[in-house]
């Protein structure tokens, strides 16, 4: 009979922190519960790289538990005791192992919240949630800092963040170099130089892992690329990362972290985010180092700034959001946007070349930056009017660092503007005039970024002025969009008509653009 364990502790696949205190000790009592399961392979369509990136990464966890002498049980995808849900298998494991208590670290996403509570409910033994140890806030510090104000602010809650943590502020309290954000110095299109840096990333060869996954007949999109798959086993690989970014990107990650080229897709980005939101680096970690770069002196202040923002700031800012407005965040289309997405976003095959950059690089890697995927694919979608929700779905699915804690916030809210505004006080969309200033995209495009009309006008043009027509009653009296309405009104009366029919047209056709 196989030894019998009093308590059961279920590992999530993005909860591998090796320092969490549930690890401190060995227990011989405490069998610790890792699953591949069916339920999140399939919850939505994933990248071929994150189902195996994460497989990866949780074999390697439990491997390193058992070095340690914890007691392990690692249940496969193709194990023939797996019943390929989380609440199936922790009842059979609670059966198994006699165990009288399972516990289990606050999962990150709503919908496994809500599984692993109703499962509780649901059985009579006891039960405990612990904090998983990664987080600089709670779930619920936005309703507690903003309360009933009508739009929660990023930029209050980030100077609040440096403050509590006493990051860049001076002796007295008062943020490094005088201003709180350098974001007006980080919008320089890439010249071609300094070059890239070298991918500080080693590959890893998952060939049978993902012969297994196929056997499994688990479906994924977007090239799978087993054979040298880069993205990190365990933390202290993430570590190196942390110190090749701090060496080789993060002094010019400032000036050029909107920039995009076709040329250079990593460009000074760190690709850390996947190794944070599995949980192998802390935010604090991350950050401290970086600031440590700008005191010695290794890295500028702006470029410094810049990185901390996206950490401290906007990544804790959208998890508190998240947790204020699900269940039903998911749900939200203010701007009523129904249209299916496009076939080329599952191929890359459009002429738009900035679409068709951007996608092509999310299927074959797994990743994309910030700019990328707002302003080039998320500004094409909210100006089209794609279905928010499905493009929800897309996201989560195609990016390595997707979880919906995350993403959701980012697409429906800062991307789509479909929460009415909680996050975003205007739509961040564009012509192609931001695209052509920002990245070398429109050189050699098939469609004229100069062209607002006529079958070879830059889609984004059109749609542009159309978005804002279709939507003036909700936008025309916001400050922020003015000059926007003033164009408009400018335009006469045939110049008007001449856009909405191009854009009627293109949205008409979005396959075959």
């Amino acid at each position: 009979m196989h030894p019998t364990a009093r308590i059961l502790r279920l590992i999530l696949g993005d909860q591998l922190n090796p320092l969490h205190s549930w690890f401190d000790s060995c227990d011989a009592q405490v069998v610790y519960v890792l699953m591949e399961v069916r339920c999140e392979t399939d919850y939505v369509l994933h990248h071929a790289q994150k189902v195996l990136a994460i497989f990866a990464a949780m074999r390697q966890f439990a491997a390193r538990l058992r070095a340690a002498g914890h007691r392990v049980r690692y249940i496969r995808l193709d194990d023939p005791s797996n019943r390929q849900t989380l609440a199936d298998n922790l009842s059979a494991l609670v059966q198994h192992y006699q165990a009288q208590c399972v516990q289990w670290q606050a999962p990150d996403e709503w919908r496994v919240d809500a599984v692993l509570s109703q499962w509780a409910a649901a059985h009579p033994l006891q039960t405990a949630v612990c904090d998983s140890e990664h987080f600089l806030t709670s779930r619920h510090a936005l309703p507690d800092l903003f309360g009933q104000r009508k739009q929660w602010l990023m930029e209050h809650f980030y100077r609040q963040m440096r403050q509590r943590f006493d990051i860049l502020l001076d002796a007295q309290g008062k943020p490094a170099g005088g201003q709180w954000n350098f974001d007006h110095d980080n919008r320089k299109r890439w010249p071609g130089q300094p070059a890239e840096p070298q991918d500080w990333r080693a590959p890893h060869d998952h060939g049978a892992l993902w012969e297994m996954v196929q056997a499994c007949g688990v479906r994924t999109f977007g090239e799978p690329d087993a054979a040298q798959l880069r993205w990190p086993l365990d933390r202290e690989e993430a570590l190196q990362h942390l110190e090749q970014f701090i060496a080789t990107a993060l002094p010019w990650f400032g000036d050029y972290e909107d920039a995009m080229s076709s040329q250079a897709r990593r460009l000074f980005h760190s690709l850390l985010s996947f190794a944070l939101n599995l949980k192998m680096l802390h935010p604090l970690e991350v950050v401290r180092r970086a600031e440590r770069a700008w005191q010695d002196g290794d890295a500028p202040l702006a470029a410094v700034e810049g990185f901390v923002r996206q950490i401290i700031g906007w990544r804790e800012y959208v998890r508190g959001i998240y947790w204020s407005q699900m269940p039903g965040y998911d749900e939200r289309n203010v701007l009523g946007h129904t249209l299916p997405l496009p076939a080329w976003f599952w191929t890359g095959q459009t002429r738009m070349r900035c679409l068709q950059q951007c996608i092509t690089q999310s299927l074959q890697s797994a990743h994309a930056h910030h700019i990328q995927r707002l302003m080039v694919i998320g500004n094409f979608a909210l100006l089209a009017g794609l279905d928010p929700r499905e493009l929800h779905h897309w996201y989560l699915g195609i990016y390595i660092d997707a979880f919906e804690w995350v993403e959701l916030p980012n697409t429906l809210g800062m991307s789509q503007w479909a929460d009415g505004g909680i996050i975003a006080t205007k739509p961040y969309v564009s012509s192609a005039a931001y695209i052509g200033r920002m990245s070398d995209y429109c050189q050699g495009c098939a469609y004229d970024p100069k062209q607002k009309t006529g079958e070879r006008a830059c889609p984004y043009n059109a749609l542009y002025w159309d978005f804002f027509l279709r939507n003036q009653p909700t936008f025309g009296n916001n400050p922020r969009l003015g000059m926007v309405y003033q164009q408009l009104g400018k335009m006469d009366a045939q110049d008007l008509a001449r856009l909405q029919t191009r854009a009627a047209d293109l949205r008409s056709r979005l396959d075959q653009l």
